[in-house]
């Protein structure tokens, strides 16, 4: 696997020309305005890629932006390149330009707030039996909540999903969500 270490080394070269701060994140190199996230480098497989955090505000002219996880990330874009030869130093520099700009105007993409899931008929029924589990469950976050009822909902068997349940129950009678682990 190529590393694209002399690549991501010219992209770093020009980002500093900007003033930004470098700092490391997620294992990264990412260069922040006033401790905020503004653009960061990576060498994936096949391309090696500027990441603007809040790329979604700016205006592309030179159509060169894509979403690297279209309809999870949303403000997010990537500048790919495949080799040194395509990079284009004063097109990168007017893209951090107007990043830093839109950072300056406080531009932010708010998530859209995940509509309540509805609560499965299977687990109604644990609920019926156990009304203490209910009130654990009803205290925990409405984004926990959704994790455990996408969880259960994932399962196609009802042996699993009742399983799914079972395993839960310890962990929402102490409060936790299903991901708190690795958070």
């Amino acid at each position: 696997m190529k590393t694209w270490k002399e690549e991501l080394a010219i992209l770093k070269a020009i980002i500093l020309k900007t003033g930004l701060k470098e700092t490391t994140k997620w294992g990264i190199p990412v260069f922040t305005y006033k401790g905020k996230n503004v653009v960061g480098i990576a060498g994936f497989k096949s391309f090696f890629a500027l990441w603007f955090f809040n790329g979604s505000f700016l205006e592309d002219k030179k159509k060169v932006l894509v979403n690297a996880s279209e309809g999870k990330t949303k403000a997010q874009r990537q500048w790919r390149f495949r080799s040194a030869a395509e990079i284009d130093e004063e097109g990168i520099l007017d893209y951090i330009r107007e990043a830093i700009e839109n950072e300056k105007q406080g531009k932010r993409l708010t998530p859209q707030k995940k509509e309540q899931l509805p609560i499965p008929p299977l687990l109604e029924a644990v609920f019926r039996d156990d009304e203490n589990f209910e009130k654990h469950f009803q205290q925990l976050s409405p984004s926990k909540q959704n994790e455990y009822l996408e969880h259960i909902d994932s399962a196609k068997q009802e042996k699993t999903k009742l399983s799914r349940i079972e395993k839960m129950r310890p962990l929402v009678i102490q409060g936790q969500g299903l991901h708190d682990k690795y958070r």
